[in-house]
């Protein structure tokens, strides 16, 4: 159904309002700080939701203004935009604009933060590169916004493979792919572009500007909050926790992690690293702890494999969420919101890329 102009525009007033929300006002923006945030534990507004630990401060970032969007220097003339809930990236250079990831819910707003800034600075807003982190649509599907036919839309090669699949014309293809490694050079601004195998997607890159000690890396690392549910729905669990250190071995102080209101630093990245290492040894000794009998002997005399499978599965990681919950509640926002998610994901993956097999180990 096609939404009407007026309720596109009610849409659009809620989730101004409601990024509002995600956001405090830790940091002047291009020309000042503009709008107002406030930091809220809950509301009574939706009675019968659940409640969630309050959000620590410093997991906010700086406030939006009344269009709903932030754009603010990383360094020189190396810049980010976000919405409270997704981030993008953009290099304003005298040859034009090359822009890293185009997510939809920033849309025309990543546009106009072009223009914000190109009107400060003089230079040309013309996007002349696009970036692709990965295929997802939820970072790339405003991607037809940006340029035109002439734009160089560069993307890794597993990238294009699954943006042929899907065949959204929102998510144009590529003109430039790679492999391994390729350097992006325009108007005396360098981008070094990155492949250290699927972690979260195959084809998601890391995006290094060493000039601007910056280093972006999409849907890993979430500066200052719990990763989102079941490990961000990662497609190598193992090479998404490796990626975790690939990160840190990189020379960087500021982190675009894609998502959420602000930019993080590598203390962000330890701590997270941290998590994930408590999580994957709590889930570790739950398997071990864990008695699957009363399992087997509920669902195993109606021949309901699955429930055998999915009561003892979500008991071990509800018991192995339980004390990383404890430890990060208060230093991680969210830890209580999915944790649990991200510890049945564990289990999985260690079950299954671990060989951790617990009660569905090799019969005697």
């Amino acid at each position: 159904m096609t939404p009407s102009p007026a309720s596109s525009a009610d849409r659009r007033s809620f989730l101004i309002g409601a990024a509002t929300v995600l956001t405090v006002p830790a940091a002047a923006g291009l020309l000042g700080t503009v709008g107002s945030g406030t930091a809220h534990a809950g509301t009574d507004a939706a009675p019968g939701l659940p409640d969630f630990a309050p959000v620590p401060t410093q997991a906010f970032g700086p406030a939006l203004n009344v269009d709903g969007y932030y754009v603010g220097r990383i360094s020189g003339d190396l810049y980010w935009v976000t919405d409270g809930y997704y981030q993008a990236m953009f290099l304003s250079t005298p040859r034009g604009v090359v822009v890293v990831d185009a997510p939809p819910t920033i849309g025309h707003n990543l546009l106009r933060a072009i223009d914000d800034v190109t009107r400060a600075n003089g230079r040309p807003a013309k996007v002349t590169h696009v970036i692709y982190s990965h295929s997802h649509a939820d970072h790339i599907g405003a991607a037809a916004l940006l340029g035109g036919p002439d734009t160089i839309r560069i993307a890794h090669a597993d990238t294009a493979a699954l943006l042929a699949r899907d065949a959204d014309p929102q998510r144009p293809a590529p003109t430039v792919t790679f492999k391994n490694r390729y350097e992006v050079e325009v108007g005396g601004e360098h981008l070094v572009l990155e492949y250290h195998g699927p972690n979260h997607a195959p084809g998601n890159i890391f995006i290094h500007a060493p000039n601007h000690d910056t280093l972006m890396v999409v849907d890993v690392l979430f500066p200052g909050w719990a990763p989102f549910a079941n490990l961000a729905f990662s497609s190598d669990v193992p090479d998404w926790v490796s990626a975790h250190n690939t990160a840190l071995d990189y020379s960087w102080q500021t982190l675009v992690g894609g998502h959420l209101g602000r930019l993080g630093t590598r203390s962000d990245a330890q701590t997270q690293l941290q998590y994930v290492n408590d999580l994957r040894s709590s889930v570790q000794a739950a398997i071990s702890s864990v008695d699957p009998t009363e399992f087997f002997a509920k669902y195993g005399p109606t021949g309901n494999a699955w429930a055998i499978f999915k009561t003892y599965l979500s008991a071990v990681a509800e018991t192995a969420a339980a004390p990383v919950v404890a430890k990060y509640t208060g230093v991680l926002a969210a830890a209580d919101v999915y944790t649990i998610d991200n510890a049945y994901t564990m289990v999985e993956s260690l079950r299954i890329d671990g060989g951790a097999l617990g009660p569905f180990g090799i019969r005697a």
